[in-house]
């Protein structure tokens, strides 16, 4: 899914847009990159400190030892400069001119160049010597800093849990936003696309989850996330043809033994989000006649738990009081 074909690659819900960003400079103040717009830069020995060891405490820096009458130092440093400009702020490359400023190289026992040395945390952890190949510049980097992906993997999964949080709190145009980004970043992300759809829910535009669902890729369909959204969508559904629950509950006032009526109120208060008072009327259900529908309200219950999730706090109640009825 990409491009037009994808329904939810674009905004949602009028003003909501997709705002964060993955795969560009990460956001430390460290990781800007340096006046001209790359992540390469000079330093000297007064300046080593600073430019080296402070700096590599926010993200690992690459310290080039060279000189102007060096030929493998005129090969590698053009390749460090593209792959390290490339990694988008993962790492820095600082260039240290070794005959203008001997003595750092001295203390670290630099004998021969062209000679890289990485620095994290204020110390030098790993390096290699020579004009070697980009592939082995790019396999230092990813060993020193991490495989390229890692960064917006973890990136992607902190705007999943603010996300979550937003939703959680009825912020759902800042959690829209969110989940759009990172379905921008990566289109198969199976809890975005899944917060997504709840967003549009919530927003009253069941229709529009439905399509999103139905646009799903087999395997993304089946992940217990989305399953369970789309049983949020089958139950919004079944809801809306159960009729008036004004006059189903005008029908339980003068009969409290209709259990059809009763099972149809509660499957449209959990649409409107009365989940309390849903569970309810299945339990009180379970009391009276177990075997009403071949203990169908025991089984609408579970369903319900499936859509609330475990840590919802009406689930956390139906279930303890569905426990005191099963082994009372």
């Amino acid at each position: 899914m990409s491009g037009s074909d994808n329904p939810y690659g674009g905004s949602y819900g009028g003003q909501m847009t997709a705002s964060a960003s993955f795969g560009a400079a990460p956001a430390a103040p460290g990781s800007a990159p340096a006046p001209g717009g790359t992540y390469v830069s000079d330093t000297s020995t007064a300046g080593f400190a600073k430019d080296v060891l402070e700096e590599s405490r926010r993200q690992p820096v690459l310290v080039d030892f060279w000189a102007p009458w060096c030929g493998p130092c005129k090969q590698l440093t053009p390749v460090l400069e593209k792959v390290v400009n490339e990694s988008g702020g993962r790492v820095k490359l600082v260039k240290m001119n070794i005959d203008d400023h001997p003595t750092i190289p001295g203390q670290l026992g630099i004998q021969s160049i062209p000679a890289v040395i990485a620095f994290l945390d204020g110390r030098p952890m790993d390096g290699f010597m020579g004009a070697v190949p980009e592939s082995q510049v790019r396999e230092f980097i990813d060993k020193v800093a991490g495989p390229a992906g890692a960064d917006q993997a973890a990136e992607i999964e902190s705007v999943l849990v603010e996300a979550e949080a937003l939703l959680g709190g009825d912020d759902v145009q800042g959690a829209a936003q969110l989940y759009g980004a990172v379905l921008q970043a990566d289109p198969e992300n199976a809890k975005a696309a899944a917060g997504m759809m709840q967003c549009l829910i919530a927003l009253g535009d069941t229709g529009r989850a439905s399509q999103m669902l139905a646009s799903l890729p087999e395997d993304l369909a089946k992940d217990p996330a989305i399953q369970s959204v789309a049983r949020k969508i089958e139950q919004i559904e079944e809801a809306r043809k159960l009729g008036d629950p004004v006059a189903l509950e005008q029908q339980l006032a003068l009969d409290p033994d209709d259990h059809e009526a009763r099972m149809k109120l509660a499957k449209i208060l959990n649409v409107q989000g009365r989940r309390e008072e849903a569970a309810e009327h299945l339990l009180m259900i379970m009391r009276k006649d177990r075997s009403f529908d071949d203990d169908g309200a025991r089984r609408q219950l579970l369903e319900f738990f499936e859509v609330w999730g475990p840590k919802d706090t009406a689930t956390i109640s139906a279930r303890r009081r569905l426990s005191s009825i099963l082994f009372s």
